[in-house]
This record gives C-alpha cells, structure tokens and sequence, in this order.
C-alpha cells in the first residue's frame, strides 16, 4: 500500500466530509426554520436571520447564475413582522433576481456570473432592505404594472405575475412599509423595502 499517498489523501477526504455535513446540516436547519408555520400575529424577529435562511433554502435557485454577498446591519433591531411572510417576499425577490441574471447570461454561460447583494440598514424609525441584482433590467414599458397581479415580463410558463403582487400587500398592507425600485436595463434592478421599527 502507498502510505504516502494515503497520509496526503485521507487527512483531505475527511474536511471534505466534514465540511459536506456541515453544509447538509445547515441546509436542513434552514429548511425547517423557512418551513415552520409562524405565528399570525406580528412578533418580534431577526430580519438579518430570516434573509440568511431563505437565501440557503433559496441556493438552487441562484447557485448557477450568481454569487450572492452580503451587507446586513449586525445592530439592527428585532422588527415586528411575520416572519414566514416576509421570508417569502425575500424568496420571491431572490428567485427574480436570478431569473433576471439568468436570461442576461443567455443559455451557455461561459464562466460568467452576476451578483446579487443584500443589504440592510437601520435608518431614523425604519428599517431598509436594498435587494439588487445585475440582471437585465425591467423593461420602461413594465414598470407601471410591475406589482399588478398577474403582469409578468417572463416568458408563458416560466412566471405567475403573483410574485411582486403578493410582496407589495405583504409590505405595504401587514407590515405598513413600502416597496419600491431602481432599475436600468441591461444592467440590473434593486428593490427598497422600509419596514417600520415599531
């Protein structure tokens, strides 16, 4: 037997396995978090938490077409929210990002990724959530209807148009927020999501 092949190989063979069970455990606690029925009643959470967990259970999603980095606030303060709600308007957010940045990149990716960054800040009585993406923009025509329900610039199969509907009455109508965005085409779109502290 070659000892020093073995000396190198199964000293990186076991990282390799430790790091996979980490990243399988991480993937299940994830998984139960986003899955485990909230409360109905507004309570307070770690806004920070809710977007690390749906970003994990959202990976497949995004892993191919983007890295995601983040910019989150480590003193922001617990929000009063419904946390499987807002997971989801964080979800539906990640899921058009890397749609957007998919159809930029075309069918063949050669080598190339976008970016999806996420932010947080507190700011006076609010609190700021920037989710921007380098994908391909949204069309001056769209724009109006971009949270209409139903109104959705994919193609027929591939949207609902509910996405950005559901959102909008998530933020604006149970959380008392607003949600709005910037967006150039051909190179990207952020959303601004306030959330109220109190």
């Amino acid at each position: 037997m070659d000892w020093k092949y073995l000396a190198e190989e199964i000293p990186q063979a076991i990282r390799q396995s430790r790091e996979g069970v980490k990243r399988v455990s991480s993937i299940v606690l994830a998984m139960k978090e986003f899955s485990h029925p909230g409360s109905r009643e507004k309570e307070p959470k770690d806004l920070n938490k809710i977007i690390e967990t749906t970003v994990t259970v959202a990976r497949n999603e995004w892993k191919y077409v983007a890295e995601v980095e983040f910019d989150l606030d480590p003193d922001l303060p617990l929000l009063p929210l419904l946390s499987d709600e807002m997971g989801q308007v964080i979800l539906n957010m990640i899921i058009n990002a890397a749609h957007a940045i998919g159809e930029k990149l075309g069918e063949t990716p050669e080598g190339g990724k976008g970016t999806i960054t996420i932010a947080t800040r507190k700011k006076d009585n609010h609190v700021e959530l920037r989710i921007r993406d380098t994908g391909t923009g949204i069309p001056e025509e769209a724009q109006p209807r971009i949270f209409d329900p139903f109104y959705t610039t994919k193609m027929v199969g591939k949207g609902t148009g509910q996405g950005l509907a559901i959102s909008h009455d998530v933020i604006t109508e149970k959380h008392g927020g607003t949600i709005d965005f910037t967006t150039e085409f051909g190179r990207g779109t952020e959303f601004i999501i306030k959330l109220p502290v109190t």
